[in-house]
């Protein structure tokens, strides 16, 4: 991660909503997020590969790591972008990525992202902008394990790639976050 250090208002959040690519794609286009590094948590190996956990039997999480500015994005707005970047209520897949690596997670660094996060998730079902309950789970941060640099940035550094034409573009136009 770059070093925001001297920026008072720098904060972090961890979420898991299916390909990390997907996720990094849509947060690295927020105003006030100062940069997301994809990776895993939620499992037991120390220091795993994208091999290992793509197996889905290392309780590990495809994830993101977004350093914000608080000042310029809440972390409940961070929550309303996620809510946009994925279907919520399907259980360990999210299209054709499909395993306990692509589920839908929020994990928390402090009691107030907690509380923060239940309440998004409570009015994100109460809502009816999905025809099922979200599935998400909301658990406290582990260790995050930075994933393998050719996963970083993979859109930016891929743009051409068949995943990036057929899934992350266009969910990027349908968020209003690129053109053509």
């Amino acid at each position: 991660m770059n070093d925001y250090s001297n920026n008072p208002n720098l904060e972090l959040a961890v979420f898991g909503g299916g390909c990390f690519w997907c996720t990094e794609a849509v947060m690295e286009r927020m105003s006030g997020v100062l940069d997301v590094k994809s990776g895993y948590m939620g499992g037991d190996l120390e220091s795993p590969t994208y091999e290992q956990i793509s197996g889905g039997k290392t309780g590990h999480a495809e994830v993101i790591q977004v350093a914000f500015d608080s000042g310029k994005i809440s972390y409940a707005e961070l929550l309303d972008v996620f809510w946009q970047a994925h279907d919520p209520t399907t259980l360990n897949q999210q299209g054709a990525d499909r395993g306990p690596q692509y589920r839908s997670a929020i994990f928390h660094l402090s009691p107030e992202q907690r509380a923060t996060a239940e309440k998004s998730k409570e009015m994100l079902n109460e809502s009816g902008r999905y025809a099922d309950q979200a599935v998400t789970e909301i658990a406290r941060a582990g260790i995050f394990w930075e994933a393998e640099k050719q996963h970083q940035d993979f859109y930016s550094n891929n743009p051409g790639n068949t995943y990036c034409r057929i899934v992350i573009h266009p969910k990027l136009k349908k968020m209003g976050l690129e053109k053509e």
